[in-house]
């Protein structure tokens, strides 16, 4: 996979099909190159009054496809 163009700029959804934000980067394990988190830029009018990025774990991420789906309390 190549993560630049697989992932940044994918829509993130929550358990409740919203969007909360868009993929701007990713923190990789530098031991095991495994990706450990991604970094949420929020997109509408929450992006246009104050910019911010929330970090979510990957143990978070339900599915990953044409967007990335987080997993529901019903799922942790």
């Amino acid at each position: 996979m190549r993560i630049k163009d697989e992932l940044f700029g994918k829509e993130v959804l929550d358990a409740d099909i919203q969007i909360v934000g868009k993929v701007s980067d990713v923190i990789f394990d530098k031991d095991s190159f495994e990706i450990t988190d991604i970094v949420l830029k929020k997109t509408g009018i929450s992006e246009q009054i104050k910019a911010s990025e929330n970090i979510i774990p990957m143990e978070l991420v339900k599915v990953i496809g044409d967007k990335i789906l987080l997993k529901g309390e019903d799922d942790i």
